[in-house]
């Protein structure tokens, strides 16, 4: 089971990842502007009421509509959507379905999808790098 602090755990080591200070939200910079690529879900309790955060489910970029169709098919106990982001390249995460393994892998894919090309490639090349020196 994954908590918000477990998000902003795995959220602050990615380069350029910005915590925000309520722990509620997860951005990078991109063109000079904070780009999201995770929040906590914003739920609609009560119809005549404000939404409120529901801190156990987090809306986590995507790649795009064919990601999210293959996200949402695949385990819709861990995934599930609103109508609030049909058309968006987001899905809804239950945070006590997923691992810790199968979050830093959706986490790390949603940060790529909003910071510059440069800095995924050097992470990413950096993490090859490091997997194969510790490859027995």
């Amino acid at each position: 089971m994954i908590t918000l602090d477990d998000v902003s755990r795995i959220a602050s080591a990615l380069p350029g990842a910005i915590v925000h200070p309520d722990g509620h939200s997860f951005a990078a910079l991109r063109g000079g502007k904070q780009k999201g690529f995770a929040w906590v879900w914003m739920q609609r309790v009560d119809p005549k009421k404000p939404k409120v955060p529901c801190t156990d489910v987090l809306a986590v970029r995507v790649a795009g509509e064919a990601e999210k169709q293959m996200l949402l098919a695949a385990a819709p106990s861990k995934f599930f959507t609103e109508a609030h982001y049909n058309g968006f390249p987001a899905i809804l995460v239950r945070l006590e379905k997923v691992d810790e393994d199968e979050f830093i892998e959706l986490l790390t894919d949603a940060w790529g999808c909003v910071v510059p090309a440069r800095v995924r490639n050097a992470y990413v090349a950096n993490k090859l790098k490091v997997d194969a020196e510790d490859a027995p």
